[in-house]
């Protein structure tokens, strides 16, 4: 099997646990995903299966969409409702004071990473490190809100949409626009609604895909590897030109698009490799695929 999943991942499992699952369902043992959700997310996580999981790096830097629910009034350790409630507030804000409060958060910013959270410091997870009362100093980074809007207001519980640049933590901005509105808050469920042009809405569940395994239909679901390199620039090769970059050979490219990668199809259009421009003006493979059985 070559190809990728828009897999719906549900509550209470990581990221991880979904590879486990998409192993067994397709017998697959070349399998990853790229954007880790957290286990109280659900929502849209891209599995990729056998040679396709080479081009994770095309997808790991993607924009991701989500619909968050925050409730104000409590901060948590964690920053979320897995966590122990540290401190309770009293709500007094309205809408117009949260509408106030996000124009802060839309645009570059920086953000500190929670504790709870995969990202390593010296070569460790700092939520194994949290797990043994260690808090340690994390080095604010460079965030982009492309979108922050307030869909609902239901006291103490508000709803966002929020459009983002990769390695944004959600979690951070719920306990910090908590702490702006002056009473705290904590992430209570999140759903991942889009990864790059991967739509919630063309997502299957572990239970879909486990059916349509079982009915030899996996093919349905099953995207081609082009999908995850849709943003290059594309060229067709002919079948000489393919047979090379088979064999790790450089080419000429008449008319190349000025571009540091290319995707490279063969005549039925399936993708074939990505190329870089070499040095003495022709194209060589950086990945390459294996050919269709």
């Amino acid at each position: 099997m070559l190809g990728l999943l828009n897999i719906n991942k549900p509550s209470g499992i990581t990221s991880h646990d979904v590879v486990n699952a998409v192993r067994r369902i397709t017998g697959v043992r070349q399998v990853g995903h790229t954007g880790t959700l957290d286990p109280l997310a659900t929502g849209v996580l891209i599995v990729l299966i056998g040679p396709a999981t080479r081009l994770a790096r095309y997808l790991s830097g993607v924009d991701k969409t989500y619909s968050a629910v925050v409730r104000l009034g409590e901060t948590t350790s964690t920053y979320d409702a897995e966590g122990e409630v540290l401190l309770r507030r009293p709500v007094t804000v309205g809408r117009a004071e949260i509408e106030a409060a996000l124009e802060a958060y839309r645009g570059p910013l920086l953000q500190t990473p929670p504790m709870v959270s995969a990202l390593k410091v010296g070569g460790k997870p700092l939520y194994k490190l949290a797990r043994k009362g260690q808090e340690v100093d994390r080095q604010p980074r460079q965030v982009t809100i492309h979108v922050l809007t307030l869909e609902a207001w239901l006291p103490p519980e508000l709803t966002l949409t929020v459009t983002c640049s990769a390695g944004t933590y959600i979690r951070s901005l719920a306990h910090d626009l908590g702490e702006q509105l002056g009473c705290g808050a904590h992430l209570v469920a999140l759903t991942r609604t889009a990864t790059g042009r991967f739509d919630l809405a063309e997502s299957v569940t572990l239970e879909q895909l486990r059916a349509l395994a079982e009915a030899n239909r996996l093919a349905e679901v099953l995207l081609p590897p082009d999908v995850a390199v849709m943003a290059l620039p594309g060229v067709t090769l002919t079948p000489e030109m393919e047979r090379a970059v088979r064999y790790g050979q450089s080419i000429e490219l008449p008319d190349a698009p000025i571009a540091a990668e290319v995707r490279a199809h063969d005549a039925d259009g399936s993708l074939v490799a990505v190329l870089i421009p070499a040095e003495d003006g022709r194209w060589r493979p950086t990945l390459v695929l294996p050919a269709p059985a």
